[in-house]
């Protein structure tokens, strides 16, 4: 079995609008004009990022959430909600800060961005370190497999029951918990470092299958048509010790900054309440099928694996 212990290429390209890669390593002074101190009575970031005029956007280049465009602008589902939901906010200008998703939570604490536009998944563990809006969609789980899904993968329990199965995810994503939850013995997982490298994977047989969200292989394979490969159907949502294990992702703010999670979510309901937020990412893959009306509150308790 491969290890995944490839790293992503840093860059660095442009200034505010333009795409920034941050790296940990990095020493903190000069780098951020936020205040880390959590003001009283909720923070108050929001009130920062008017003053400066802009929202420091951090993710993890990933389709369909937030990614970079042949023509260099920062884009995806979540990119273009956070966008929206800003500017209603009065803060109109953005600045992309790209990150290892295994590196979003840790660089948001360390002020390296002010929030993760990633669609990061909503689950307790993440919870404890950060604070997440409501969810904006909810998808089920699918395996890209090769075409006619030869060893006939269909949900985790198939991969349980056959030992002989490698199952990659990506680093730092819900994935690998949830199928060791499920019981995938932990040398049945290839960890890659991010969604390329993992399609990859699976076309060169370092994988058998890999398991990702609906919309996110679906968006993935739209770009390769002649890859070999496809969707387990038909789509599903684990269970751990019966508990669902909902694909729900929202934006993580620093803990402490109740306020503008408060404010965000307030023009969240506002968007669906008007019938915009499908059209914002419905050319993303996303329908009706993934709105959801969970919210942080119920996601964060739930118990996972």
């Amino acid at each position: 079995m491969l290890a995944g212990n490839v790293t992503r290429r840093n860059f660095l390209r442009g200034a505010t609008g333009g795409l920034v890669a941050v790296g940990l390593g990095a020493g903190l002074a000069g780098c951020s004009s936020i205040d880390l101190s959590t003001a009283g009575g909720g923070g108050d970031l929001l009130d920062q990022l008017r003053e400066r005029g802009n929202v420091r956007m951090g993710f993890a280049n990933e389709t369909p959430f937030a990614f970079i465009n042949s023509e260099g602008d920062l884009t995806g589902q979540a990119a273009e909600v956070g966008k929206e939901i800003f500017s209603r906010l009065g803060v109109d200008e953005f600045v992309p800060k790209l990150a290892d998703f295994s590196s979003l939570i840790p660089g948001l604490n360390a002020g390296l961005f002010d929030v993760i536009a990633a669609g990061m998944y909503i689950t307790p563990a993440r919870c404890e370190q950060i604070l997440f809006t409501n969810p904006d969609y909810n998808a089920p789980y699918a395996f890209l497999v090769p075409e006619g899904n030869p060893l006939g993968l269909t949900t985790l329990d198939d991969v349980v029951a056959n030992p002989e199965v490698v199952l990659g995810v990506i680093v730092g994503g819900v994935e690998e918990s949830v199928a060791t939850g499920v019981g995938v013995p932990q040398d049945q997982i290839v960890v890659f470092p991010d969604q390329v490298s993992g399609i990859d994977g699976v076309t060169a047989g370092r994988a058998d299958a890999f398991l990702l969200s609906t919309l996110s292989l679906r968006s993935a394979l739209a770009s390769r048509e002649d890859s070999g490969l496809q969707l387990s159907e038909p789509p599903f949502i684990p269970e751990v010790d019966g508990v669902p294990q909902n694909g729900a992702g929202g934006f993580g703010f620093r803990l402490g900054e109740r306020n503008i999670v408060e404010a965000f979510n307030n023009e969240l309901v506002t968007l669906k309440s008007e019938g915009l937020l499908l059209p914002i990412v419905e050319p993303f893959g996303f329908t009706e099928d993934e709105m959801t009306d969970l919210t942080a509150a119920e996601l964060c308790q739930a118990p996972t694996a």
